[in-house]
């Protein structure tokens, strides 16, 4: 077996420089760093995780809290598991996956236990508990999304009030006079998940600014039969074939997205000709989707990789050079066949 002494050996420096140039605890030099490094991969060196650990105080684990269970948007949340878990073994790190349900004890447990040397939080409410948990938290914490108050703890997202706004920007440019959000079931809408409110008030707001009709059709529960008594309500008022008007709908749960354009053409209203469809989904879901659907993309890859680099940046540094940061990942609107032509 290679050991950190046969680095060293052939690198021709002191077995604990080799430590440290694994560690990053001390300032080497670039030469020296160079040589240990071309000595790692000629030897295809693997360093003992447990004894790097005990050296360098540190788990080289993330812990990663994620929704999970009924009604979880399991597609959705793929993106974000894959992108998180290859930002940390780029850089050496495994990540631990928490499920939601397990809330501040989760949190708690992680931290007291000295399981990870960092948290990354998901599905954030409005007004979520664990917050005030993870801000007190002797590790890093950061946010993948934007609660009400983040009490200093940083937080990346998508800018989804300019996303409500693109959606409906782009109806009103299109010359629709009648706008209508279908979104999450009911029991999403309840819990406060951030985006959802985030979404809703700014499209809402847009709406009125350009002085378009705009009205909320909820969904009163998840599944076919709460999309279908949505739809009922956004097509009963009107803008369809023949009325001379113009309606324009906007999907703002990626979920859904598929479902609302099969459940329209099967009631005799094809997106595109007779209304228009804007969905909220990441742009491969839109391209693939029958038709491919007018969208406003979610950058789930996006998002995770600058949450990855801020959270590294609270490792490596002082945590109060990145406390209280919001950063959000501008959104695209891309027209495809779902919308009408101006």
């Amino acid at each position: 077996m290679v050991t950190s002494r046969d680095v060293a050996r052939l690198a021709g420096v002191s077995q604990s420089t080799v430590s440290y140039v694994l560690s990053g605890r001390r300032s080497i030099s670039a030469e020296t760093r160079r040589r240990v490094e071309s000595a790692i991969a000629e030897l295809a060196f693997q360093p003992n995780a447990g004894a790097r650990a005990l050296k360098s105080q540190r788990t080289q684990v993330i812990g990663l809290m994620v929704p999970f269970g009924a009604g979880t948007d399991t597609a959705g949340l793929l993106p974000f598991i894959e992108t998180i878990t290859t930002c940390a073994r780029e850089q050496d790190y495994d990540v631990l996956l928490v499920t939601r349900d397990e809330g501040s004890a989760g949190l708690t447990r992680l931290a007291s236990r000295s399981l990870c040397d960092a948290i990354v939080l998901m599905d954030i409410e409005e007004h979520d508990a664990r917050i005030p948990v993870a801000a007190a938290l002797p590790v890093p914490v950061i946010l993948i999304g934007l609660p009400a108050d983040p009490l200093g703890l940083p937080c990346v997202d998508l800018d989804f009030e300019q996303a409500g706004r693109l959606a409906v920007d782009h109806l009103a440019a299109t010359g629709h006079d009648r706008i209508v959000l279908i979104g999450h079931p009911r029991e999403t809408v309840a819990r406060e998940v951030n985006f959802v409110g985030r979404f809703r008030r700014a499209a809402l707001a847009a709406a009125a600014a350009h002085g378009v009709a705009c009205t909320v059709a909820e969904r009163p529960e998840r599944g076919a039969g709460g999309l279908a008594a949505a739809l009922d309500r956004a097509l009963a008022g009107g803008g369809g074939p023949g009325s001379g008007g113009r309606l324009g709908l906007v999907v703002h749960d990626a979920e859904a997205v598929q479902p609302v354009l099969h459940a329209l053409v099967a009631r005799g209203w094809l997106p595109g000709r007779d209304l228009s469809v804007v969905g909220l989904c990441p742009d491969v879901l839109a391209e693939g989707m029958t038709p491919p659907v007018t969208n406003v993309s979610l950058e789930p890859r996006d998002v995770s990789r600058r949450a990855m680099r801020t959270l590294f940046r609270l490792l490596d540094r002082d945590r109060a050079e990145v406390a209280d940061q919001v950063d959000l990942v501008a959104p695209r609107l891309t027209r495809r066949r779902t919308t009408r032509p101006g």
